[in-house]
């Protein structure tokens, strides 16, 4: 129980990220936008909490910050993807490029600097129980994360807007020819899935490791887009494989500190290689792509064609 405590501590802490950008990219897709930018979001997102965290030491200012600059940019992919009707995939992975390269040269003054990361609520009653107790010692943004999953999950199914949202991705002609703004859903969703990828990288550059660094996200956002897929859409099923790849990046650290003869190399590729083998196990079925994903993801629209 001594190694287990701590190893599902570090499987929330390390899920948390992964919660937020995979239900912020399954609310976009599910209004059929395919959004391929959420590692650049990310990034900027955690440049931006760092940053202002670290210069005003307010971190409810540095949360706010990193969502309002993910939700600008995913603004930017969203008038060029929707208004301009700019091919979707094209400009996502542009997007990625861009938060990448704009993250790194803005950050490079930030390498370095001292912050102080969140601190742990002791929820009331829970956190006194023996031998699980630190299990229930748990960061805002943790709570948070599950707040979120029950929001999305309801507004999805018993919502007049989740509904609305979903017609959207699964046929937007026939939602227009029923009088649905189709752009502005989109828009909409394309900015919250924006502001939740902004939240990720704030996550990241301020609870699990409260610190900058050039490309700290490594991979997350790759492995959010694939979460979604992997959930079928689902944001329960979203919720279950982000612990489970949290817990997959927890136990590397672990089993390579058993002083195995294998190369750490091996260890750190554990989740994405988790990650490769869950989608072929998927995909090996096309029909439960067919049946779940939105029948429009990633087509534009446009009111007047």
């Amino acid at each position: 129980m001594a190694t287990l405590i701590p190893i599902l501590s570090g499987t929330v802490v390390a899920a948390t990220p992964l919660i937020y950008a995979a239900l912020g990219e399954l609310v976009t897709e599910r209004a059929g936008v395919l959004n391929l930018g959420v590692e650049g979001m990310m990034l900027v997102g955690a440049l931006a909490a760092f940053a202002v965290g670290a210069t005003t030491g307010n971190l409810p200012l540095a949360y706010l910050a990193a969502m309002g600059t993910a939700v600008v940019l995913s603004m930017l992919f969203a008038f060029l993807t929707l208004t301009l009707q700019a091919n979707q995939v094209a400009t996502g992975l542009a997007l990625t490029l861009f938060g990448l390269g704009a993250s790194a040269f803005a950050g490079r003054s930030y390498t370095g600097l001292p912050i102080t990361g969140l601190q742990s609520i002791a929820i009331p009653w829970l956190s006194g129980w023996p031998v699980i107790g630190p299990l229930f010692h748990l960061d805002i943004p943790i709570c948070g994360s599950i707040l979120l999953f029950v929001a999305v999950d309801v507004f999805l199914k018993r919502t007049r807007a989740g509904l609305q949202l979903r017609a959207v991705g699964e046929s937007p002609d026939v939602a227009h020819s029923l009088g649905q703004p189709v752009t502005r859903i989109r828009y909409l969703a394309v900015m919250f899935g924006g502001a939740m990828s902004g939240i990720a990288g704030a996550y990241l550059s301020t609870a699990v490791t409260p610190m900058w660094v050039e490309g700290m996200s490594a991979g997350r956002g790759w492995i959010a887009l694939a979460l979604v897929v992997f959930a079928t859409w689902k944001p329960l099923r979203v919720l279950l494989g982000a612990y489970l790849f949290g817990g997959v990046t927890v136990l590397q650290l672990y089993v390579q500190g058993f002083g195995l003869a294998i190369p750490s190399e091996l260890f750190s590729m554990l989740p994405y290689a988790a990650t490769i083998i869950v989608l072929v196990i998927i995909c090996r079925d096309p029909r439960t792509i067919r049946l779940n994903q939105p029948a429009s993801l990633g087509q534009g629209f446009h009111p007047d064609a």
